[in-house]
């Protein structure tokens, strides 16, 4: 199979920060639009936002050079981008951000089937989804004469109508086994519900997917390099964790240079300040000082976080769980405090900005209804204790799908 050629920019980064600059615009009005509503297509899913990443070639950021992708390699970098486009746009930055790391996972797949699917995935330039939510097992596999077929639900995908493949999870009809497959978006039987009504992260078109006598070949059944229990396998679980996190810091850093401008150019000082602008006032100086180092300590450890991963990836089979551990400790460290910090600025904005800053025209609440509902993935209160029992005792977090 002949291989593929591209020639990697010279700054991704640059291509990210213009496209975020043009999703920005038009934020405000797309959030507003909710999921069941029409826009200018008759359609309120960001189909035009998502074609424009499938036009950047930023689609393909992470797949190796020799299979015709960009071949970023820096974790550092990747996270980097995605808080771009999640500060312009949460929802944009969830859907970027499942993407690369949904690619990135193919790789610890049997290498056949990495080949196959990252040659196809730039030639076609695939965007691609999830409906593996593990917490839920109600969509079965069943073997059948040429392959599987799935039936059930999965009550949470995020971008999967939007999607040209999907990663789908389900358990095995005869053992419970996890079954794990990529499959086109579709496939007959596949049924998008387009039932997420939740107050943010509206764009995201997630939802529950309905299978029905869905057929899965044999070769759409994803194998893998690595024991399911080793600690490099069971890494990816991290590293999710820490693309929430990078989502979570974009919407927070949009929502602090949003403040920023309104209160420069619009916000009035109080009748009792004495001052003749509202930069002026010391309260206001105040909040934004809190905000200001709340925010450096939050990037630098996303950052210190992401370098801990990126040498633990780099380890491949030989990472310990020793290793595994303490990337697990960094990435909960800093989702624990981006969490906190995020929701009293996204909530605290508004004492800076005034009382016309409410107004739904602005729609500055998207950024408090956006990472309230994301950070809802899962209950942080549980990452927090896991750190504590590090700090206190040594003990290294449990593993699960979520850990």
């Amino acid at each position: 199979m002949q291989l593929l050629e591209t020639t990697k920019p010279l700054n991704f980064l640059a291509v990210g920060h213009q496209l975020a600059e043009e999703f920005a615009k038009t934020a405000a009005e797309r959030d507003q639009l909710r999921c069941a509503e029409g826009d200018r297509n008759g359609d309120s899913r960001p189909i035009h936002e998502i074609e424009q990443l499938r036009q950047s070639g930023l689609l393909n950021l992470v797949i190796p050079t020799n299979y015709g992708g960009l071949g970023e390699t820096s974790w550092v970098k990747i996270f980097e981008l995605i808080r771009e486009f999640a500060k312009a746009d949460g929802s944009i930055g969830q859907l970027f951000g499942n993407h690369t790391t949904i690619v990135s996972s193919l790789s610890i797949s049997n290498p056949t089937q990495v080949e196959q699917l990252y040659l196809d995935t730039v030639q076609h330039n695939w965007f691609w989804a999830n409906a593996a939510n593990a917490l839920d097992p109600r969509l079965v596999a069943t073997p059948t004469k040429h392959g599987w077929q799935f039936d059930g639900i999965k009550r949470f995908a995020t971008g999967a109508s939007l999607s040209n493949r999907m990663i789908v999870s389900a358990l095995s009809a005869d053992s419970r086994q996890l079954v794990i497959a990529a499959i086109p978006s579709d496939r007959p039987g596949i049924h998008f519900n387009k039932d997420w009504d939740n107050m943010g992260q509206r764009q995201t078109d997630s939802g529950s997917v309905t299978f029905e006598q869905v057929l899965v070949t044999p070769d759409e059944i994803l194998t893998f390099i690595y024991p399911s229990d080793s600690p490099i396998a069971t890494l990816l679980n991290v590293s999710k964790q820490l693309n929430q996190v990078n989502i979570y810091l974009g919407i927070i850093q949009g929502a602090f240079a949003t403040a920023r401008e309104y209160t420069t150019t619009r916000t009035r000082p109080w009748i009792t300040s004495g001052v003749e602008q509202a930069i002026q006032d010391p309260y206001i100086l105040h909040h934004y000082g809190e905000f200001w180092m709340d925010l450096e300590a939050a990037t630098l450890l996303t950052d210190r976080a992401a370098q801990v991963l990126q040498a633990a990836i780099e380890k491949g089979i030989n990472l310990t769980d020793q290793q595994r551990g303490e990337a697990a400790i960094a990435v909960y460290t800093a989702k624990a405090f981006v969490t906190k910090i995020g929701l009293a600025i996204t909530t605290q904005m508004f004492d800076v900005m005034g009382a016309s800053a409410t107004a739904q025209s602005y729609g500055f609440d998207r950024y408090w209804r956006n990472l309230r509902t994301a950070t809802l993935h899962d209950p942080v209160d549980y990452k927090i204790r896991e750190v504590g029992n590090w700090a206190l005792t040594g003990t290294m977090p449990t593993i699960t799908p979520y850990s």
